[in-house]
């Protein structure tokens, strides 16, 4: 059975809140890539996903050129591996930031909602894809030596998942 655009958005997002950081990617000069933890705050009922930042970070600067960003999250113990491709943009919204402003956000910004440097960025998911196992590990490293053994690769131990949205 095909999951619809509005269950496909709900699972991955089920998948997405537990893990809480990502590495967001984003493509600084000379179009080298480049890495930091975020902690995602919310994917919205439109594909959307909010992180709280500094606009004084030098990454966000590059937003405006070069929107194209990734977004990875990785919880090893329970084998799931998320890849979110979209468009980011650097937002200062108050409606918004009251919306999502937790106290674990205001250890980054003294200010609290008034800092002046508090912004958020919006990434429009185009793309994602996750790798999921719910085999316990027994199961995989069986199935992975049975592949060694036999020379084909191994399958059901897990599912791989792509999403356009």
């Amino acid at each position: 059975m095909t999951q619809t655009h509005k269950e496909q958005l709900a699972d991955l997002r089920n998948k997405i809140e537990d893990v809480k950081f990502g590495m967001l990617t984003t493509i600084g000069a000379g179009q080298a890539l480049s890495s930091r933890p975020m902690t995602a705050q919310q994917i919205d009922e439109q594909g959307q996903m909010w992180f709280f930042t500094s606009d004084k970070h030098a990454f966000t600067g590059d937003l405006a050129h070069q929107p194209e960003v990734n977004v990875t999250f990785a919880a090893p113990d329970e084998s799931l591996y998320v890849s979110v491709s979209g468009r980011a943009a650097l937002v200062k919204d108050r409606a918004k930031i009251e919306e999502l402003w937790n106290p674990m956000v205001g250890a980054w910004f003294p200010g609290g909602m008034d800092d002046p440097d508090l912004a958020l960025i919006c990434v429009d998911m185009v793309n994602a894809e996750y790798w999921d196992s719910a085999s316990s590990k027994m199961t995989q490293l069986f199935a992975i030596a049975k592949g060694i053994f036999t020379g084909q690769r191994p399958t059901d131990i897990g599912e791989h998942v792509e999403i356009k949205l």
